[in-house]
Order: C-alpha cells, then sequence, then structure tokens
C-alpha cells in the first residue's frame, strides 16, 4: 500500500439526469448523494455579492504580470460594469459570448460578468487555428466574442477576419487592451443599476452558464454545459477539502480556456486567486496569477 494517504472528497453531487416516466415523458431530475454539508443553492453573481458584503476590503485579484490589483469591492464593481456593458450590447439570458485569450484579468472580469448577467461563456483555447476557431463558434452559437488581439505567432484579428462569414451567429467582436473594450465598458452608462438588478433576479442556479470544450484528440470538440450550481459547488467543496481561508492566496497558473483554469477562477473564499475565486471567493482569499499563459519555464 502506498504511504500517501488517499482524500476521498464526500459530497452531495447533484447530476442533471432524465427521468422518464410511465408515459413515456422527460422530465429533469436529479442523482444526489449524502453529505453532512449542504450544497450551495445560490448563482455565482449572489455568490459574488455575499462575499463583497463580508470581505469587500480584502485583496480579490492580483495581475502579476503588470502589477494591477483589485480588492472584492473594486472587483465587483468592474463585473457590474461589465454585465452592464453586455446588456447595452443587447446580450439575452441564454446568448452564448466567447472568450478567446490568455490568462489575463479581462478573462476573470468577463467570466463574473457573463454569469451575473446570465449569458453563457464559452471558453475558447488560445492556441485554436482558424478551422477549430471556427467550429467553436459555430457549434455553440457565439453572438459576441471577447478576444485578444494576439498569442504568440497567433493574429487573431486575422484569424477572426477570416472565420467570420462562415459564423452566422457571430455579431461582434471586443478585442481585449483596445478601445473596444473601453466601448463595452462606457456602453454600462446606458444600463441603469435596477435594469441590471431585474436580469439579475431573472437567473437560476440551475441555468447553463458555460460551455467548455474536449480536447478533441478523437474527432470534433464536444462541448460540455455547466450551471451555476456546478461551478459554484466545485469550487466550494475543492476550497473546503484544501482547508482555504480568508488569509490564502492560490496562485493559477494553468490555463483560464481549461476547467482547472476556469473552476479555480471561480471557487468561492474571499481568498485572492483565479478558478479558485469561486472557492476563494467563498473564503474571502486572494486570488493572483503570475503570467498571461504557463509554460513550464522556472
Amino acid at each position: 500500500m502506498p504511504s500517501t494517504p488517499c482524500f476521498l472528497l464526500h459530497v452531495q453531487l447533484q447530476t442533471h439526469l432524465t427521468r422518464v416516466t410511465m408515459t413515456g415523458m422527460s422530465l429533469p431530475s436529479y442523482a444526489s448523494g449524502i453529505s453532512d454539508v449542504p450544497l450551495l443553492g445560490e448563482t455565482i453573481g449572489a455568490n459574488l455579492r455575499r462575499t463583497i458584503a463580508q470581505y469587500g476590503d480584502r485583496e480579490a485579484l492580483v495581475e502579476v504580470q503588470t502589477g494591477r490589483r483589485w480588492t472584492y469591492a473594486e472587483l465587483g464593481a468592474e463585473v457590474d460594469r461589465v454585465a452592464k456593458g453586455l446588456l447595452a450590447r443587447g446580450i439575452a439570458k441564454g446568448d452564448r459570448v466567447g472568450i478567446w485569450a490568455p490568462n489575463c484579468a479581462e478573462w476573470t472580469i468577463t467570466q463574473y460578468a457573463t454569469a451575473t448577467m446570465g449569458a453563457i461563456l464559452v471558453n475558447i483555447n488560445p492556441a485554436y487555428r482558424t478551422h477549430e476557431l471556427s467550429y467553436a463558434l459555430n457549434q455553440s452559437g457565439v453572438r459576441l466574442l471577447i478576444s485578444a488581439t494576439e498569442f504568440k505567432t497567433s493574429n487573431y484579428r486575422a484569424m477572426v477576419e477570416e472565420v467570420r462569414p462562415n459564423c452566422a451567429a457571430l455579431e461582434e467582436t471586443v478585442y481585449i487592451g483596445t478601445g473596444d473594450w473601453d466601448s463595452l465598458r462606457d456602453a454600462a452608462d446606458r444600463i441603469t443599476d435596477e435594469e441590471l438588478q431585474q436580469r439579475i433576479d431573472e437567473l437560476s442556479f440551475d441555468d447553463p452558464i458555460n460551455i467548455q470544450y474536449t480536447s478533441g484528440t478523437t474527432g470534433f470538440p464536444k462541448g460540455a454545459t455547466l450551471s451555476h450550481h456546478n461551478i459554484l459547488n466545485n469550487g466550494f467543496f475543492v476550497t473546503e477539502t484544501i482547508a482555504f481561508t480568508a488569509e490564502d492566496r492560490l496562485c493559477i497558473p494553468v490555463p483560464f480556456y481549461h476547467w482547472k483554469g476556469s473552476r479555480r477562477n471561480l471557487s468561492v473564499r474571499g481568498v485572492t486567486s483565479r478558478h479558485s475565486l469561486l472557492g476563494l471567493q467563498v473564503a474571502g482569499g486572494l486570488h493572483p496569477y503570475p503570467t498571461s499563459f504557463y509554460t513550464g519555464a522556472r
């Protein structure tokens, strides 16, 4: 037997299933395990607001590469601004908003903003070539794409322009670090707090909120759809298991587009971090990330 202990995470897993009745009708159902710790029954946006109320002055997000920093209160204000900007651009509940960029603060802000106002965030691999980008945009029905301008040797602007004629649903691309991003933020001035709250009130924690793609090594990538409930509780129980507190900081070097990066980005503890900003968010800790993309270099 190995000397290293094995840890079993005993949680109440809830999975959407289909229950077939005697009449042949299909109804949504849950498969629930037994747990002493209840699942969090709230949306990502509601949980962020609760965390801000408790840990607003604590540092929440640090982008080491640029030196930019946000407290939870500052992060919440920026998330609401971008959420309002998306509302002003006509993004409805359930619309797909793509994110195609290496790790950056705008990635985190976009993830929380889409969750806050009910859009479904589509994670797009920064390493995609044009045929893969076109497939993901079309298969998920991305309506608005938030993108970096370039990454490594890839010219994202040129690649988006190449595939855009074949992407019927894609209406607009917002490039991070340009006037496009500023314009999206400025559009928030056209949306009142009451209008944002009205959208928030329409949301349920069972709503789909994220689409993540498999690697596609055996064919086209498969899109997995996740809800607030999935993501929030994933982050919560991960940070519960490793005993994160509001005094901790979590460094996230892995790519945000990947499930591990995006889940940690949303860990819930008030800790400073990125996928575990969701698990960290709940604890009040700090969420720093070191660079735009993990290279393995020391």
